[in-house]
């Protein structure tokens, strides 16, 4: 499995179009207000000056949240933007994720279909960005696989599954595993009470926090990335990083590892990667 130490984006690969990121979990996309923190946006428009001043732009092809790690993709130029938008469209981009979810799910495989919408439109949430499975939400389907069920001292269960969002709503995955009852280590909103995002907002992370959800990001990467754009295809991949391959070796009991699968986050890390900091 491989381990790094995610500290500044890298960049995975580079074509006449496209770049694609390994974008590191806590790095802000895009900026939320004038002199707020750091983004992957501000920093990739330094490092793609001369395509901007020579007509190019920065786009993002697939949203990431903050606190999600993994592949990322950019289009450089407005062509390229249009066709990744249409490729997206038509389902000839593919996500592969990893997530460690809390507890051992009793299926090896599932297709959770739940349409999605912001909790606030049909009820009170103290947290404007959350969401919910509702009748009235936007079309939602996610496949999801179990590659390892482990236990952590004191019994605490969690597994390795590898997700596939067929569809691109805001948190999907995060809100169909909650759903489904199994929902991301980490999760601050959608694990165990959305009051522990509201207390990391007013006090930062403590020994109360990381005793409910053990881990301060939520534990999921963006593992692979397809692009299918005509005839020519592309895939990129994004070793898991160093806190959950931390996480799942320090839990050496494999318990009910799905026969036949690959394990969780052994994708190969692109060998020509070069590391980008500011």
């Amino acid at each position: 499995m491989d381990i790094k130490n995610q500290v500044e984006f890298q960049i995975l690969d580079e074509t006449e179009d496209f770049l694609a990121v390994d974008k590191p979990a806590g790095l802000l996309v895009h900026p939320t207000k004038p002199g707020g923190p750091r983004t992957l946006w501000n920093e990739l428009c330094e490092l793609l000056g001369y395509e901007l001043a020579t007509g190019g732009q920065v786009s993002i092809v697939n949203r990431l949240d903050r606190e999600t790690s993994g592949v990322l993709l950019v289009a450089k130029n407005a062509q390229a933007a249009r066709a990744a938008g249409i490729a997206m469209q038509r389902g000839a981009i593919r996500k592969e994720y990893v997530a460690l979810v809390f507890g051992w799910p009793e299926w090896d495989e599932q297709r959770v279909e739940g349409p999605i919408l912001r909790l606030g439109e049909i009820g009170p949430s103290s947290v404007w960005l959350e969401r919910t499975v509702h009748p009235h939400g936007a079309p939602a389907v996610t496949r999801f696989r179990v590659e390892r069920r482990l236990s952590l001292p004191q019994d605490r269960r969690f597994s390795v599954l590898t997700a596939w969002p067929q569809t691109g709503r805001t948190h999907q995955i995060r809100v169909h595993l909650a759903s489904a009852g199994f929902p991301l280590l980490g999760d601050k909103i959608y694990a165990r009470g959305n009051h522990h995002y509201l207390d990391f907002i007013d006090r930062g992370w403590s020994e109360e926090i990381a005793a409910e959800l053990w881990l301060p990001r939520h534990a999921l990467h963006s593992a692979k990335l397809f692009l299918d754009l005509c005839g020519r295809k592309f895939v990129w991949t994004s070793g898991l990083p160093a806190d959950l391959s931390a996480l799942i070796g320090d839990a050496p009991g494999v318990v009910a590892e799905q026969a036949g699968a690959k394990t969780a986050g052994a994708t190969p890390t692109a060998s020509s990667a070069t590391t980008h900091s500011s």
